[in-house]
This record gives C-alpha cells, structure tokens and sequence, in this order.
C-alpha cells in the first residue's frame, strides 16, 4: 500500500540517520521504529475508513453515513498530519546537508 512506498523513500533516509548500535534496554527504541509503527497506524485509518465507507455504501446493519464520514475525516487527518511531518524531516535533513563544516 501507499505506507510501503514511503517506507521505501524514507529507509535511506532513517536508517543513515539511526545510530548503528540500540540499547536494547532503552524504553524509547529507535526512530525507524517509532515511524515505521506511525505510519502502520495511519495505514490502518485509512483501512478501517474504506471498510466503513464499503459498509454503509453496502447497507450494513449499523452503518450509517455519520461513522463513514467520521472514519473518512480521521483517516484525512492522519494523512496530513503525516505529510506535515514528513516535509519537516525532509525540510531539517536538507538544512543538515547544507550546512557548512
């Protein structure tokens, strides 16, 4: 889906800027991690947004317009939100690469 794509785009990118080594006792892993997980998590917005827009558009008992419309502004909003952030990691990592040494 459209997550693997930006995991293929965004791994060089991370994996450069990950330390080498983990400390397998930090609580806070590492950042490949930590977006690798967000970007599952808005993969399954976007997932559970289809299912509920197909419910309704099938006539499933209990589906109705409000939870498809709501599921669909989520799913929305989590994808924006992950190309915010994604255009401010590019944005740093190109004023990273620019700077003079």
């Amino acid at each position: 889906m459209l997550t693997n794509a930006l995991l293929q785009v965004a791994s060089p990118l991370l994996s450069a800027a990950a330390p080498s080594t983990t400390n397998p006792a930090s609580p806070q892993g590492n950042f490949l991690d930590l977006i690798n997980t967000a970007l599952q998590n808005v993969s399954a917005t976007q997932g559970s947004a289809a299912t509920a827009e197909a419910g309704f558009t099938a006539g499933v008992p209990g589906a109705t317009l409000g939870k498809a419309v709501v599921a669909n502004d989520r799913a929305q909003v989590a994808w924006n939100a992950t190309v915010a952030v994604r255009n401010e990691v590019v944005s740093a990592y190109q004023s990273i690469m620019n700077m003079q040494f």
